[in-house]
């Protein structure tokens, strides 16, 4: 049974137009129309969007409101452009994943799914992200599977990552997310020794005080998630 001030975390990847049917993982695209209407539903109904970092004292049972946390996995630079200035009018932030090896490039991980090529948020990008009180977290440097390379490789993944992102907006990096969700105790033990406080899965669940801070799970919101879809996940899990 979940802890009465659970609450849920929403996960993004692509704001963008939804390819035709029978493209590879549209699922993962949200058009830019319809992620609008889900934020500004939430706002109507008196719910306040969060980063990780904020957000965290309202699971941990330190505060209480109504709030969701907003969060972007892949650093896109569609998300910049579409999803950055409703959660500006509205007054909501939240925390965007970089792979940052691709900063300025592209998803070259997606290419053996026949995703297109995505643009990447720039360096000049990611400092507005952060300049509009967004947090800033790392998703590895090349996207990869972390259980699947050897813990020496996977703490450079990490680490590096952190490093990098610190360096390019001059802030500390404290949130991480594991790309496909790939997590198992060794890795989670190499993410807390890499500095990080927070870190999320895809583990499908309301996030609570007795969950481990770097195994926090969310929610996926789907490209067929319409505003009442995403209300629902974020009010209820």
């Amino acid at each position: 049974m979940r802890s009465y001030s659970a609450v849920t975390i929403l996960t993004y990847h692509q704001i963008a137009e939804v390819p035709p049917p029978g493209s590879p993982f549209r699922w993962l695209f949200v058009s830019p129309d319809n992620f609008q209407k889900q934020m500004k539903w939430l706002s109507r109904l008196g719910y306040i969007g969060m980063s990780l970092r904020e957000i965290h004292p309202y699971i941990m049972g330190r505060k209480q409101g109504k709030v969701f946390g907003i969060t972007f996995d892949d650093g896109f630079s569609n998300i910049y452009e579409n999803a950055l200035p409703v959660l500006i009018d509205l007054g909501f932030t939240s925390t965007c994943f970089f792979v940052s090896g691709q900063i300025g490039g592209f998803n070259k991980w997606d290419e053996s799914k026949g995703i297109s090529y995505t643009r990447c948020m720039s360096q000049e990008q990611i400092r507005g992200w952060a300049h509009a009180g967004n947090e800033i977290g790392a998703h590895t440097v090349d996207h990869v599977h972390l259980t699947q390379v050897g813990l020496s490789e996977a703490y450079d993944q990490i680490c590096d990552s952190r490093k990098h992102l610190e360096n390019i907006s001059n802030q500390r990096i404290t949130s991480f997310s594991y790309p496909y969700g790939d997590v198992s105790p060794d890795i989670r033990d190499v993410v807390a020794k890499s500095g990080f406080k927070l870190a999320v899965t895809l583990r499908k669940a309301q996030a609570g005080p007795e969950d481990d801070p770097l195994l926090l799970p969310r929610r996926n919101i789907r490209h067929s998630d319409g505003w009442m879809a995403a209300c629902r996940k974020a009010i209820f899990g």
